[in-house]
């Protein structure tokens, strides 16, 4: 049986951060009324999660 280098019974924090970013991208996705996500909007996903607003006077 193999396990995680922290030593947390096997949880990589590294996956689960990609996990949480997925589903915070796919809740984003359905909230959305486009196809897909503009740069823009997966942008604002990343920067919410580093702390960080999202400027108002983009362009």
């Amino acid at each position: 049986m193999a396990t995680g280098e922290s030593g947390t019974g096997g949880h990589d924090s590294t996956a689960l951060d990609e996990i949480d970013l997925a589903g915070e991208l796919m809740i984003a996705a359905s909230a959305s009324r486009a196809e897909r996500l503009a740069a823009e909007q997966i942008d604002e996903v990343l920067l919410r999660r580093d702390g960080e607003r999202p400027s108002d006077t983009d362009g």
